[in-house]
């Protein structure tokens, strides 16, 4: 069974407390920590490195949208967010974060349990949707609906992402397959000699980069633009390039 590590943030200490007993109460989660306030929290996710986090929104000094927020930024693993709120009025922008789900206080076991459901498929489906490659491989395969499709490497010019999916654009091909599965994911299984990511929603080949500019690269006629936590570690490879 595939177990989920959870933390729970909440700055109301009943509001808290009833989201670490569902947790404990619900076999496939797994409750790693708590606390009250976003600013802990930033901390304890980098330290215990979470699949899910239960986050509350409004909290002082900074809320759980901007913590969300700053999440999405770093280079790490992100986990997924189930948003738990007594306002209703931040759905659009839990969409934007890449939220999960968006439970509202008060809420039942039932809609919670429903939320970890849709966390836990999200999870199974990722880790059964591709096969891990390393850099003497040539192939990988990955579930495009219904059916696995063999992806030679080498035809592979990049990859981005579109929230829970990616797009993988193919030379020669007008059509990008799109599979369910993070980036970050896909990132983790990819030999790192071939691919690297440069943007928090672009993995490219690079041996299909064509051109650099000072703060963007060049496939074929497509532009993409090099995230700025990405650019040290990318200018170590255009270093040895230009060598």
């Amino acid at each position: 069974m595939t177990i989920l590590k959870c933390i729970a943030v909440d700055d109301e200490p009943l509001a808290l407390k009833l989201v670490e007993t569902f947790i404990e109460q619900t076999p496939f989660l797994e409750l790693a920590c708590s606390c009250d306030n976003a600013v802990e929290a930033m901390g304890l996710i980098r330290e215990k490195q979470p699949d899910l986090v239960f986050l509350d929104i409004n909290m002082p000094n900074l809320t759980g949208m901007e913590l969300a927020r700053l999440l999405q930024e770093q280079s790490g693993p992100i986990p997924k967010i189930v948003f738990t709120t007594a306002y209703n009025h931040y759905a659009i922008e839990g969409y934007r974060v890449n939220a999960v789900d968006y439970l509202l206080k008060p809420f039942s076991y039932e809609e919670f349990l429903r939320a970890a459901n849709k966390v836990l498929q999200l999870s199974e489906e990722s880790s059964n949707h591709f096969q891990s490659v390393t850099a003497d491989d040539e192939f990988i395969f990955l579930k495009v609906e219904y059916q696995w499709v063999r992806i030679s490497l080498k035809d592979i010019l990049y990859i981005e992402s579109l929230k829970d999916y990616v797009k993988v654009h193919l030379e020669d091909s007008q059509k990008a397959l799109l599979s369910l599965i993070s980036l970050k994911a896909l990132e983790e299984k990819l030999p790192s000699s071939k691919f690297m990511r440069i943007h928090r929603s672009f993995i490219v080949s690079l041996d299909k980069i064509n051109a650099i500019s000072k703060n963007s690269i060049f496939i074929n006629k497509t532009e993409i633009t090099v995230g700025e936590q990405y650019k040290e570690a990318f200018k170590i490879i255009v270093d040895k390039w230009l060598k």
